[in-house]
């Protein structure tokens, strides 16, 4: 009598053992497995069986043990399971009964075979082909529904051979083990039911981050794929860092969780992009606006080369000489051409602008045209000769700042958002990609200990895109040889993190990125 109280008692501390294992299991391959092995553990089966529904509501094994045959299958193992789904309906569209799992899930039952080749009720031929192709000798079966929090069926566990503690001979199974396994097998569905939520939630969520990525990408075809590219290279500078055995970042380590975290970041580190103004971020030349103003510069230019046609035309009859008004007319034609093709040249913009330059688009301010009301006017207004004389790129310093808002936009943003304890420090990894670790970055001008080595790695991964980028609208895609040497200066003026930068260069990360991602002409390396 003691020794049968004990035996329960050890299968339901088993039995606890088993649940609490599984509310702290992370992985699904393993949850399975831990599933199955407590099952079998607490009723001394030799071999087991988990069934799940797939999307066809048809009965699909997900993990397969006979420790006598030393079978292990699916699960956390690299063994597929081969065998196809069991249907639950006949092609006629009725239940089909004959088989043990599926009688279980459709009757909603437990169900106790004591011997199976005794069970006439049943179809066991695959069972029966099975023990003569090994040896092996099927016997005693128990099947569990398995139903979660909702009552919803979701599989089926099967045991098989239960054994005899003592003598280890193959026995049925009993009601106490069917009550046992019962108990674990709703532990269990409501195990893998919350794992596959979490699991979709996560997949939603993922995908929503990459929808946000998506938009900004598009939102603007001259930053298109930026916040695409942006992740890889930031989790190839991550890897770099991992790997580092020497310097400052010799601690430095990333668990899967770490990666997890900034690679989310990364993805929506441009997220306040979303309020900035479609006319600062497709500024593709210095003048446009919602259009290009050149085309009013060029209009103004016609005229007044109208004018000087005119001019020429008027001084002949007045008996000035054909030659001479003519060469004097194409001299101020000349002039005209060369001031149209130096701003429109400078109006593309550039990574530097030299200072001759700068003041010969103010002596071209100077040239006048007469307006329809017979108002003289100068060719370019004090906004045109401003956004001309931009030194780098196409934007003001008033755009700049439009632009540069963003990340004060992307902070607010990302703070709002309750992220969970694994996502905690996405804000911070994503509103550093502008700081620099000599404290003049934006937008809270941080130096180098006030930033952590994830936002780091996100400013230097943000310059290295854009500097090789393609699909800027005011530069050629920029050869590799020359983004390092950008980057190398940066990291002497104390602009991105020298350390950083070193195994940048040591790990070949400009190199591995250049394979995929950069044009094969780009690649001068």
């Amino acid at each position: 009598m003691n020794e049968k109280v004990d035996s329960v008692f050890e299968k339901i501390n088993l039995l606890n053992e088993v649940g609490i294992a599984l509310s702290a299991e992370k992985d699904f391959s393993s949850l399975l497995e831990q599933i199955l092995i407590g099952a079998k553990q607490i009723t001394n089966a030799d071999g087991g069986t988990i069934y799940l529904l797939n999307n066809e509501q048809n009965l699909e094994m997900v993990v397969v043990q006979t420790d006598s045959l030393n079978i292990h299958l699916g699960g956390n193992t690299d063994k597929p399971i081969k065998f196809k789904p069991i249907e639950l309906y006949n092609k006629d569209g009725s239940p089909n009964l004959n088989m043990v799992v599926t009688r279980s899930v459709i009757e909603d039952r437990p169900i106790i075979i004591d011997d199976a080749y005794n069970a006439n009720e049943y179809d066991f031929s695959g069972t029966y082909e099975f023990d003569k192709s090994t040896g092996y000798h099927s016997q005693s079966f128990l099947a569990v529904p398995m139903k979660n929090h909702e009552n919803d069926v979701i599989g089926v566990l099967q045991l098989i051979n239960s054994k005899d503690p003592e003598s280890n001979k193959t026995i049925p199974f009993t009601n106490e083990d069917q009550k046992l396994v019962e108990s674990l097998a709703s532990q269990a569905a409501v195990a893998i039911t919350n794992k596959q939520l979490i699991d979709s939630l996560n997949e939603l969520f993922n995908s929503l981050v990459q929808l946000i990525a998506t938009a900004i990408d598009e939102k603007s075809p001259y930053t298109s794929g930026h916040c695409k590219r942006l992740p890889i290279i930031t989790m190839l500078i991550a890897d770099a860092a991992h790997k580092a055995d020497e310097g400052e970042l010799k601690n430095f380590i990333m668990s899967h969780a770490d990666r997890y975290e900034l690679e989310v970041a990364a993805w929506l580190h441009d997220c306040g992009k979303l309020t900035t103004p479609e006319m600062v971020m497709d500024k593709s030349t210095k003048l446009e606006r919602v259009v290009d103003r050149i085309e009013l510069i060029d209009l103004r230019l016609d005229i007044i080369k109208r004018d000087i046609e005119i001019e020429k035309l008027s001084n002949i009859a007045k008996g000035v000489a054909a030659v001479q008004a003519t060469k004097e007319y194409e001299t101020k034609l000349n002039e005209i051409n060369d001031i149209r093709e130096f701003i429109r040249r400078h109006n593309k913009g550039g990574e530097f602008m030299h200072e001759d330059d700068i003041n010969r688009i103010k002596q071209c301010a100077n040239l006048t045209w007469t307006d329809s009301q017979g108002v003289t006017q100068p060719l370019l207004s004090e906004d045109e000769v401003k956004n001309l004389c931009i030194v780098k790129g196409t934007l003001t310093q008033e755009e700049r700042d439009i632009i540069n808002n963003h990340i004060v936009a992307t902070i607010k943003m990302l703070d709002t958002l309750p992220f969970p304890k694994h996502l905690k420090n996405v804000p911070e990894y994503a509103g550093g990609h502008h700081e620099r670790v000599d404290g003049k970055g934006f937008p809270k001008g941080l130096v180098k200990e006030q930033m952590s080595v994830q936002a780091r790695i996100m400013a230097i991964a943000d310059i290295f895109e854009a500097l090789t980028a393609r699909d800027r609208p005011y530069k050629d895609p920029m050869k590799l040889s020359q983004a390092v040497s950008i980057l190398k200066k940066m990291s002497e003026t104390g602009h991105i993190d020298p350390d950083l930068f070193q195994v940048f260069m040591q790990y070949s990360v400009h190199i591995d990125y250049a394979k995929s991602h950069l044009l094969p002409e780009q690649n001068d390396l």
